[in-house]
């Protein structure tokens, strides 16, 4: 017998990276559903306008800044009380050959993707687990199970992001706390931008990418593949021989999916990642 949908109604829910993309269509999925929803984003006035449109909390993020994201996770408890849901979803993903990476992009993404993740999990957990209840949602990639050449860094964090998703589940087993983590194809956002299609994997809209998110609160679950067919795909290519498992990434086009992104396209979206993480400094 299937277990009861979990009810989302009252509940409160914070969203990095909330302002736009997944992130504002996951806050807007689930104040429909009668969720308390926080966003949290660098671009404080697209936050306040998305929140403006849902009827939720918008506050300014740098999830860079450590102490930021605990005061920001504070600000929200004291506004709308304890926090029940704890999405980490801002990310970046500039694309360059590893060679061709600058020290500085490498850095921002490091910071962003994973410690950001990190830290925002550790901090949902010392809040979560003395109450013995609440849901950590992380949002990786399919580039964290796999690596797609033209983004090695990028594939480097989502791989973190999974592994730690994966490590704070086992932890917290019986705990009352619940760890999902999502895995998207690529997703028809800006971060998306030049980006050609794969032969059979498609893309994915936000939308339903928020729908999988909303899905794996109701019914909690730790994998959350978007779209589904990608963990059979990722299954049978981990049982083949590495040569074979290659090949067919070959015959599907995944391997050139991030390498010949079209520059132009990107420039805007790329220009924006740059300035993403002003409390992550560079050298001298």
């Amino acid at each position: 017998m299937a277990k009861r949908a979990r009810s989302l109604h009252g509940k409160v829910v914070v969203i990095t990276g909330g302002a736009q993309g997944i992130g504002a269509k996951t806050a807007e999925l689930l104040t429909g559903l009668g969720a308390r929803v926080a966003i949290g984003d660098l671009d404080q006035v697209r936050a306040e306008k998305t929140a403006g449109e849902l009827d939720a909390l918008a506050l300014p993020l740098d999830v860079t800044d450590t102490k930021n994201f605990s005061e920001f996770l504070d600000e929200v408890e004291q506004r709308l009380g304890p926090i029940d849901v704890l999405i980490n979803n801002a990310g970046i993903m500039p694309l360059a050959a590893l060679e061709d990476e600058d020290d500085a992009s490498t850095r921002r993404q490091l910071e962003i993707n994973l410690h950001a993740v990190i830290h925002g999990t550790r901090e949902a957990v010392k809040r979560m687990r003395p109450r013995g209840t609440g849901h950590i949602v992380n949002v990786a990639s399919m580039a964290g199970k796999a690596g797609f050449p033209g983004a090695a860094t990028y594939c480097a964090t989502k791989h973190g992001v999974v592994g730690l998703s994966e490590a704070v589940h086992l932890e917290l087993r019986g705990t009352g706390v619940e760890v999902s983590c999502v895995m998207p194809a690529i997703v028809r956002t800006e971060l998306a931008s030049g980006l050609p299609e794969a032969r059979m994997i498609k893309s994915v809209s936000p939308e339903e990418v928020a729908a999988a998110i909303a899905g794996a609160l109701a019914r909690p679950r730790f994998d959350v593949f978007v779209p589904k067919s990608l963990d059979v795909v990722g299954r049978f290519t981990r049982l083949l021989p590495r040569r074979a498992g290659e090949w067919i990434s070959r015959s599907l086009g995944a391997d050139k999916v991030l390498a010949t992104a079209h520059a132009g396209a990107r420039s805007e979206y790329e220009s924006r990642a740059a300035n993403s993480a002003p409390s992550v400094g560079s050298d001298g």
